[in-house]
C-alpha cells in the first residue's frame, strides 16, 4: 500500500464523511517549487530584501558599517570639506569621535529640525567615524591628522580627554582663516530654538556664560566678573565665532594656553580654563 493510500485510509477512519476529490485538492498544501510556490518565495525575499534594509536605516543616522571608497575620505581635507558645506558662508562644527556618535545623531536630529543641517561639518577624531558619517551622509565629515586614540569613550579630566578637546581651536581658527563664520557645538546637547536668530549685533565672538542662570536680553557684553580661581566661568561647549581680526586672536590665545598648561596627574587641565583665561587676556580688543 503507497504512502498516499495510507493517508486516505487513516482519513476514512477519523472522519466518517470524507472529503469530495475538490476539497481534498484544496486543503493539499502548496509544493515549496511550484510554479506559486516560487512566486510566493521570490517575494518574500523582494520583501526583506526591500523593507528591512529600511526599517533598520531608520534605527539611527550612523548604524551600519562603512563601505565604498575609504581612500577619499582619507584624503579629503578640511578646506575641501568647509566649501562644501559652507556655501552660505557658515559652517555649523563638532568634533565626535566614534564612542560619541549616538550624541551626534540625537544632536543632529535637532539641528534638523531648525533647518541648519545642511551646514553641519563633523571633524571625526578618528577614522571609524570618518567612514561611518561619510557613508551615510557624504562630505559632511573630516579627519585633520594625526587622529588621536579615542577607541575609548574618554572620562572628563583624563588626558585622553584633554588630548581630544586641545584640538578644538586649531580646527576653528582653520575654518575662521578660510573666511567662514563658525557655530561650534559639543554633541551632549540638542538645540530647543534656532540659535542664530538670538545673535545680534556684529559682534567678534558669541559664548554662554555658565555662572548665570538667567541674563536680560539687553544685558552688557563685557566679560563678567572672574570666580575665585581669577578667571571666568565661560563655557566653551557652544561657540559662534565670526572671521575676523579679534576672533583669531582669540583662538590663537586659546592655543597658546592650552601649551601653557599641559595636562598632568596634579592638575587634569582641559580646554575650558584656557579658553576663559584668552577671553580674559583679549577683553577689551575682541
Amino acid at each position: 500500500m503507497s504512502l498516499h493510500q495510507r493517508q486516505q485510509q487513516q482519513q476514512h477512519l477519523i472522519d466518517p464523511s470524507p472529503l469530495s476529490t475538490a476539497d481534498a485538492q484544496h486543503k493539499r498544501a502548496t509544493p515549496l517549487f511550484s510554479r506559486t510556490g516560487l512566486l510566493i518565495l521570490l517575494s518574500l525575499i523582494l520583501v526583506l530584501g526591500v523593507v528591512f534594509p529600511w526599517i533598520r536605516s531608520t534605527d539611527s543616522l550612523f548604524s551600519s558599517s562603512p563601505k565604498g571608497s575609504l581612500a577619499k575620505w582619507r584624503s579629503y581635507t578640511l578646506s575641501q570639506a568647509a566649501a562644501f558645506v559652507g556655501k552660505n558662508g557658515t559652517v555649523v562644527v563638532c568634533a565626535v569621535s566614534e564612542p560619541y556618535i549616538p550624541f551626534l545623531n540625537n544632536w543632529l536630529i535637532s539641528v534638523s529640525r531648525q533647518k541648519h543641517q545642511d551646514k553641519v561639518l563633523v571633524i571625526a577624531e578618528d577614522y571609524a567615524t570618518l567612514y561611518k558619517v561619510n557613508e551615510r551622509w557624504p562630505g559632511h565629515a573630516v579627519l585633520v591628522p594625526p587622529a588621536p586614540d579615542t577607541q575609548s569613550a574618554h572620562k572628563f579630566g583624563s588626558q585622553g580627554f584633554f588630548n581630544f578637546t586641545s584640538r578644538r581651536p586649531r580646527h576653528l581658527l582653520h575654518m575662521l582663516e578660510l573666511g567662514y563664520n563658525v557655530m561650534y557645538n559639543d554633541v551632549d546637547m540638542v538645540w530647543l530654538a534656532d540659535p542664530f536668530s538670538y545673535l545680534e549685533g556684529n559682534h567678534d565672538v558669541y559664548f554662554t556664560d555658565d555662572m548665570a542662570a538667567v541674563k536680560a536680553l539687553d544685558h552688557p557684553h563685557d566679560l563678567p566678573p572672574p570666580g575665585k580661581k581669577g578667571r571666568t566661568y565661560i563655557c566653551s561647549c557652544m561657540i559662534f565665532l565670526r572671521p575676523t581680526v579679534g576672533a583669531k586672536d582669540v583662538m590663537r590665545n586659546w592655543i597658546e594656553e592650552l601649551q601653557a598648561q599641559p595636562w598632568s596627574k596634579k592638575a587634569k587641565s582641559n580646554d575650558q580654563p584656557a579658553f576663559n583665561w584668552a577671553l580674559n587676556k583679549t577683553a577689551g580688543q575682541v
